[in-house]
């Protein structure tokens, strides 16, 4: 299974703003640690928010903390939110795509089996399993 850019970069600010929870992390600072565009980071940010992963506060002190306990976010839960509207194969969108073998198709319910697999050992592990040590940043980007 490939996850998109939009998940893994949603898992990489979320292990950065658990390492320090009572921090709170502006979309900028985050972009800038981990090379990634600003814009792109704060749809990511606004969805762990309507999603009750994040909170978020303007102004100075503000930024993105968690809204729970790290030890309470299960990662299944954060890529199931994050991948929300990214099906899997063509055939599992709500409007069955264009696959021409519908109806008469006998991967898609492997497909299936094998997505709530990966989701199901991705709900055995939380935030606080992936959490960023204290103080760690990234690699700076070459």
């Amino acid at each position: 299974m490939r996850l998109t850019s939009f998940t893994d970069f949603g898992l990489r600010a979320l292990m950065r703003i658990a390492s320090d929870p009572a921090r709170g992390f502006s979309t900028a600072e985050l972009a800038a640690e981990f090379g990634l565009s600003r814009h792109h980071l704060t749809k990511i940010i606004q969805r762990l928010s309507q999603g009750g992963i994040v909170t978020t506060r303007r102004g100075g002190g503000g930024g993105a903390t968690l809204a729970r306990p790290a030890q309470d976010i299960r990662l299944g839960a954060v890529v199931r939110l994050l991948e929300e509207g990214q099906p899997l194969v063509e055939c599992f969108a709500p409007d069955g795509g264009g696959c021409t073998l519908t109806g008469c198709c006998r991967l898609k319910a492997r497909l299936r089996h094998a997505e709530s697999a990966f989701l199901d050992d991705l709900d055995r592990s939380t935030l606080a399993d992936i959490a960023l040590a204290p103080g760690l940043t990234a690699a700076p980007q070459p």
